[in-house]
């Protein structure tokens, strides 16, 4: 498990994994009612309690395993407050769609109001996972949350401000009105902008990689390089025209619309 192409696997499967399911619950809930959604979230809790216990638990250690279980900590958590967001238990004070003819700071204050609270949720678990892991002997889980919480927060000033595809599939009905606040164009600043600070993040793990000291840096850093270049892939999504929706589509039941 020491081997760096085993964590880089690792790293993909959990990235896919974990997408995957999350997906899976809020389609499958979706197909039920809005209570679903909250039910399903109230299920989903001893994920986030276990995403914090492994935090906990390997403070103190600085092995491969400790390593390992930050990484999937740090997802737990992370996934978790995914959910809260996809199930729309947790987004915003607004859920309205967008006003016609808005612009400027008016569109960015409509569209902020539809995720302010979940952007505050991500706000506290990074906080929660900075708590946890202060002193700690790893730093993986940290590092973890921090790409995925840069990434997302990028992703979704792009989305806003203009990107040339948007993959609506997987949007769920709890979230219909995000639609109206993504705008399909030419990219703007915030793209290149983005790219090139997680190609430098991508790099900079790469070359922690190289010169790793010891079995648990090599999988620390294997770990981080893989999921900051997917992190990287997915703001290439939002570019090339690749189907990367084929990569979960498969898995997923059909949308209530077309049952019913």
């Amino acid at each position: 498990m020491s081997s760096p192409w085993i964590a880089a696997l690792t790293a993909l499967f959990a990235w896919w994994f974990s997408t995957g399911a999350i997906l899976l619950v809020v389609r499958r809930s979706d197909r039920t009612g809005r209570e679903a959604h909250a039910m399903s979230l109230v299920l989903a809790v001893p994920l986030l309690a276990l995403g914090a216990a492994a935090l906990i638990v390997t403070r103190e250690s600085q092995s491969v395993a400790a390593t390992y279980a930050g990484f999937a900590g740090a997802l737990a958590i992370w996934g978790w407050i995914e959910l809260s967001f996809l199930s729309g238990v947790v987004t915003g004070p607004d859920r309205r769609p967008a006003a016609p003819g808005l612009s400027g700071s008016d569109r960015f204050a409509a569209a902020w109001g539809t995720v302010a609270h979940h952007e505050v949720l991500l706000l506290g678990g990074l906080a929660g996972v900075v708590l946890l892991t202060t002193g700690a002997a790893d730093d993986t889980a940290l590092w973890t949350y921090a790409i995925l919480f840069v990434a997302r927060i990028a992703a979704k000033l792009n989305l806003f401000l203009g990107v040339p595809r948007i993959n609506l599939e997987f949007v769920p009905s709890t979230l219909s009105h995000l639609k109206s606040h993504m705008r399909q164009g030419p990219v703007t600043l915030a793209f290149p902008v983005a790219v090139t600070l997680l190609t430098f993040a991508t790099g900079c793990f790469a070359e922690r990689l190289i010169s790793a000291p010891d079995p648990a840096s090599t999988v620390k850093f294997a770990l981080l390089t893989a999921i900051s270049a997917l992190a990287l892939l997915e703001h290439w999504f939002m570019v090339l025209p690749l189907p990367d929706a084929r990569l979960w589509r498969w898995m997923l039941p059909a949308p209530r619309s077309r049952q019913d």
